[in-house]
């Protein structure tokens, strides 16, 4: 199936939004919503007035704003009048103790703080991990599924060892890196590269000048990058764990570029992460990053989306630019969110 080449976006209230304005004809909401799917890959398609389109959520696709329950079927209700069964058993919660869950259609809803409110009046019983209803009760597991298996070097060797191109590989620079740098006309910096890779990124910053370090867990990753770019001389690679870099590295760095690491990492430590942003980026520095802005909760890769972004930078960072990148490689179109941030 060809993936469209129209967008149409959803905001974190669950409306509808084209060309910047948000939609308001009933029919036309209804349509988007209704016809929601989950491509391979995580993709989001729909149609809006019969074109196919690729559907860019700012938070999952659906926004309950009311549960109902009759004769023992679940309903989501969501903007446009429009209702969803779903089934109990696929809730999960988040970090921030809101409620997702699927559709009957196997599309991704959350609960809206008011929805989530009425549905636990119609509970006999909740607590941290479990909900009970007509008597039965059901498992609530945590919205990511953890793999600590991630944290170790030889977990990414292996993957290097048996793939000459692993899966986020581009085999050249993001996309979206190509095209900012010479946007942002960012002067000679300090740049950090974090899971850095083959290193194609971190060289193509080294190419415009700046001076990089490039970090990776991997010694069989850094054996590549070094082959490709080793004879550049200010770009210098360094084996370690991003979570125990040296303290003298504090504030050293005047820009911290993301790219298929902040997916890579075991989620439950992504607030550390940001920890490490904030530790090693100079006062007044930057946090650039691809993003992935999709579902999927199993991983690596793991999914996001700007609504979780936001949350976790809000603190620290005031953005620049924040945008949805629609101009990426195919299996990534629809995927992508740019962000170019100043730490505060």
């Amino acid at each position: 199936m060809a993936i469209p080449t129209q967008f149409i976006q959803i905001d974190e209230e669950g409306f509808g939004i084209s060309r910047e304005v948000r939609i308001q004809d009933l029919q036309a909401g209804q349509e988007i919503l209704e016809n929601l799917k989950v491509h391979q890959g995580g993709t989001l398609l729909s149609t809006y007035g019969g074109v196919p389109v690729i559907v860019e959520a700012f938070d999952e696709p659906i926004i309950a704003q009311q549960i109902e329950h009759y004769e023992g079927t679940w309903t989501v209700i969501g903007n446009y009048r429009t209702e969803f069964s779903f089934s109990l058993d696929t809730l999960s919660v988040d970090e921030w103790d809101r409620f997702h869950g699927y559709t009957k259609d196997k599309v991704p809803f959350v609960m809206s703080r008011k929805a989530q409110a009425s549905f636990f009046n119609m509970l006999e019983e909740f607590d941290d991990e479990s909900i009970t209803v007509d008597g039965k009760t059901y498992e609530v597991p945590p919205y990511w599924t953890p793999n600590t298996d991630v944290e170790e070097e030889s977990f990414w060797s292996q993957i290097y060892k048996r793939e000459e191109n692993p899966g986020w590989n581009l085999g050249e620079p993001a996309e979206a890196l190509k095209d900012m740098i010479p946007r942002l006309k960012i002067s000679r910096s300090r740049i950090l590269v974090l899971g850095c890779g083959e290193g194609h990124d971190a060289a193509l910053f080294a190419a415009a000048g700046h001076v990089v370090t490039a970090v990776d867990i991997s010694p069989v990753a850094l054996e590549r990058a070094k082959k490709l770019y080793g004879h550049m001389e200010n770009l210098t690679f360094v084996e370690a764990d991003l979570f125990n870099l040296p303290q003298n590295w504090d504030k050293s760095f005047d820009v911290i570029f993301e790219h298929t690491c902040y997916c890579a990492i075991n989620p439950e430590l992504r607030q550390d992460l940001v920890k490490v942003w904030n530790r090693l980026l100079a006062d007044g520095g930057h946090l650039m990053g691809v993003f992935f802005a999709f579902e999927k909760r199993q991983g690596p890769p793991y999914g996001g989306s700007e609504w979780e972004l936001r949350q976790r930078l809000k603190s620290h960072y005031l953005p620049i630019f924040w945008g949805r990148w629609q101009k990426s490689v195919p299996n990534r179109q629809g995927k992508e969110l740019f962000i170019y941030a100043k730490k505060k």
